[in-house]
C-alpha cells in the first residue's frame, strides 16, 4: 500500500508503524473477504458443496480481523496524537472494515444458499446471476487495488461498475416475479431471489469501499 503518512516529526515514529500495520491488516482481511467471495460462486454456480463448508471457518478469520482493526484504530485514536490526515485513514478504516465483514457474511450466506438449491434443476437465469457474481467479484477486486495504490479516481469510478449489477438485479428479479404456473415447489425461486440480493448487497458495499478510498486520499466524502 502506498504510504498514508507524510509530514510527521520523529517522535510519531510508533503511530507510524501502527498505522501501516493496520493498512497490512485491512488488505489482509480483504484478501479472506475475496477467497469467501470466490469459494461462494463456486459452491452455487458449480455445486461445490466443499467450497460450502469452508466458508464459515473464513468467516470466522474475517471476524477476527474486524474486531481487532476496530479495537487497534481504537486505541490508536485514545492513546496516540494523529494528525487529521491519520484521522480521516482510521476513520475510513473503522467503516471500511464493516464493508468488508459485511460481503464475508453475504458470501456464507451464498454458501447455505448453493447448499439448499443443490438438489433442484438449474434455472435459466442461473448464467445471468453467475455474471453479477462476477460483476460484484470484479468491484471488490477494484476496489482494494484502489486501497492497497490509494487510487482516488479508481474508487470512485466502482460507482459505475455497480450500475451492471442493479440492472442485472432488476433483471433477474422481474423474471422471478413475472414467472406463472410453477411446477413444483416455490423455494428454489425463494432461494434464487435471496442470492440476487446478497449479491446486490455485496456490489454496494464493494461501492462503499471504493468510496471511502477516496475520502482518505481527499478528504471529501461523496
Amino acid at each position: 500500500m502506498k504510504a498514508i503518512l507524510y509530514n510527521h516529526n520523529p517522535e510519531s515514529s510508533q503511530l507510524i508503524r501502527d498505522i501501516r500495520r493496520l493498512e497490512r491488516d485491512v488488505l489482509r482481511m480483504g484478501a479472506l473477504v475475496e477467497k469467501s467471495f470466490r469459494l461462494s460462486h463456486q459452491a452455487l454456480f458449480a455445486g461445490d458443496l466443499t467450497a460450502s463448508k469452508e466458508l464459515p471457518k473464513i468467516d470466522r478469520k474475517i471476524d477476527r480481523f474486524y474486531k481487532q482493526i476496530e479495537l487497534d484504530c481504537t486505541l490508536i485514536l485514545t492513546h496516540q496524537s494523529p494528525t487529521e490526515r491519520d484521522l480521516r485513514c482510521l476513520s475510513a478504516f473503522m467503516q471500511l472494515v464493516r464493508d468488508l465483514e459485511r460481503i464475508g457474511d453475504y458470501a456464507e450466506d451464498l454458501g447455505d444458499i448453493a447448499v439448499k438449491l443443490f438438489s433442484y434443476p438449474p434455472h435459466p437465469l442461473m448464467p445471468e446471476i453467475a455474471m453479477m457474481s462476477h460483476h460484484a467479484q470484479a468491484m471488490l477486486a477494484t476496489s482494494l487495488v484502489a486501497l492497497a495504490d490509494l487510487d482516488e479516481a479508481n474508487g470512485r469510478n466502482i460507482k459505475q461498475l455497480d450500475d451492471a449489477v442493479d440492472n442485472a438485479y432488476e433483471r433477474v428479479y422481474n423474471a422471478l416475479a413475472q414467472q406463472r404456473d410453477v411446477p413444483g415447489l416455490l423455494e428454489p425461486f425463494l432461494l434464487l431471489g435471496l442470492a440476487i440480493r446478497c449479491l446486490e448487497r455485496m456490489a454496494d458495499h464493494a461501492t462503499n469501499i471504493g468510496q471511502r478510498v477516496a475520502y482518505i486520499v481527499t478528504g471529501q466524502r461523496s
